[in-house]
């Protein structure tokens, strides 16, 4: 029996050996493939990358007004998502001289948009790893676009700095980053400028120190943050700071150039704060308690070749202005805190979750400020599109890409809103508001997700309503009420 059993375990080890050839081992071994050159957005395709998700961006940069030439060095600390062979950050033009990954030399290559990073050694999915990538050159405007009516946009230099207003493409001419929405990633910005100049970004002010002839400034925004939201704007900024009456930290930054500038409002930073402050505070208590720890405004008198940058942003924290703008837009980019910046977009074709609930909010801010209700304001939209206005055709949720900022989406979708609110009542509708933000607060959210929460919330089935209103192009008839 001793001798039978002896045989049997020589046999097993040798069974063992046998199975453990070379083949049979590289089997065994993990295989390391490419991410994804794009995330698959359909407006966007090459927009972020695939294998791995960022975690925080350290973006460390001096510029000089005077040439317009930026020297960075960006660290992306991210963890991959599968086991990568090679990995993409999008960067647009500048020219890359160096990159490393967890301290060691990597190789790269360039395709378009698309800086190709192949590490030493393949990394392991659910391994964290910081890539740094050192770049410089002149950043270049984005224009002759449509998709933001066709405005310079990105990064635009000025005359006394710069002006940094990404949406929806354009974090890339300035940042190596996955320059997608759908994944958001805390921030810090160390800005080096000439001593004169002063430096404002998202979150809150770390530092600031000079040292001979220049400043650097330090901004850390310690929330999820879309790409397309992040901003450091240079210039010889006036700053007030301060708390909104609602206690919410508060920092403005304006141009002096703007001091003046329009006779409605002789005293920009008077004007920005006092409605910022305004707006901030009734949106907490209208939307869900402020999901960041500062708001604020940043407001420059941007041009570009002598053509006026025409937009404002929602810059993460504190909103992006161009010149001194009413107060129905201050009310609109600040309502994006909530819907756009702390809960945003899965994909941009989802677009209307931002800006229809913007615009929606904007009436109702104008309604509040004496002006017509939001209920008049619906109809009136309504009323001003006959049934063979091509304003019809744009559908609301899935506009397209060179029309995805198109008023349809806008207005259309503020029109929208405030028809769900009459069908399903204020009390259901304002809770479907606040769920929302609290269910996707610092992440993301679709379409679909948000229509199956409004059935819900509302106990009834509103697949009807919205496939009418969201899904279809056409004019519908008018709601009674």
């Amino acid at each position: 029996m001793r001798k039978r059993r002896a045989l049997l375990a020589i046999a097993t080890t040798t069974a063992s050996l046998v199975a453990l050839t070379p083949a049979a081992l590289a089997n065994t071994r993990p295989q390391f493939t490419p991410g994804a050159t794009g995330i698959g957005d359909p407006y966007f395709p090459l927009e972020g990358n695939g294998g791995y998700d960022a975690q925080h961006y350290d973006v460390a940069f001096s510029y000089d007004p005077a040439s317009h030439r930026l020297d960075a060095t960006t660290s992306v600390t991210a963890r991959a998502t599968q086991n990568l062979s090679r990995f993409d950050l999008d960067l647009q033009q500048l020219d890359v001289s160096k990159v490393t990954v967890d301290g060691r030399p990597a190789t790269f290559t360039r395709d378009g948009q698309e800086l190709q990073i192949t590490p030493r050694q393949g990394i392991r999915r659910n391994a964290r790893f910081v890539v740094a990538v050192t770049y410089g050159g002149v950043p270049q405007t984005i224009v002759g676009s449509p998709v933001v009516f066709g405005s310079p946009y990105g990064f635009v230099h000025t005359d006394d700095g710069a002006f940094m207003g990404d949406e929806p493409n354009a974090a890339s001419t300035w940042i190596p980053s996955n320059d997608h929405p759908s994944d958001k990633a805390s921030f810090t910005f160390r800005v080096t400028v000439p001593k004169d100049r002063s430096v404002i970004a998202n979150g809150r002010l770390v530092s600031k120190r000079t040292k001979g002839e220049r400043s650097t400034w330090v901004w850390d925004e310690k929330y999820p943050m879309a790409t397309y939201l992040a901003t450091a704007d240079i210039g010889q900024w006036q700053f007030k700071t301060g708390k909104t009456p609602g206690g919410i930290p508060e920092t403005v930054a304006v141009d002096p150039k703007l001091v003046g500038r329009d006779p409605n409002h002789p005293d920009p930073m008077a004007f920005f704060w006092d409605t910022t402050a305004e707006a901030t505070d009734l949106w907490s208590k209208t939307f869900g308690k402020f999901a960041f720890d500062s708001t604020g405004a940043i407001a420059d008198l941007a041009t570009y070749d002598g053509q006026a940058i025409g937009f404002s942003l929602e810059t993460q924290t504190r909103p992006l202005y161009s010149d001194v703008r009413n107060t129905n837009t201050i009310a609109h980019e600040l309502a994006h805190q909530w819907f756009g910046d702390a809960v945003s977009v899965q994909d941009w074709n989802d677009v209307w979750l931002n800006e229809s609930f913007a615009t929606f909010a904007q009436w109702l801010w104008a309604e509040k400020q004496g002006g017509a209700t939001v209920h008049d304001q619906a109809r009136t939209t309504y009323n001003r599109h006959g049934a063979t206005d091509t304003w019809w055709n744009v559908v609301i949720a899935d506009p397209q890409r060179d029309t995805m900022f198109h008023d349809r989406v806008y207005s259309g979708g503020g029109m929208v809103l405030e028809f769900l609110r009459e069908k399903i009542g204020d009390d259901a509708f304002f809770s479907l508001l606040h769920t929302w933000f609290e269910q996707h607060k610092y992440g993301n959210g679709s379409t679909e997700q948000f229509t199956a929460l409004a059935s819900k919330v509302a106990h009834q089935d509103l697949g009807s309503f919205f496939h009418t209103w969201l899904y279809s192009p056409g004019r519908p008839p008018l709601p009674q009420g």
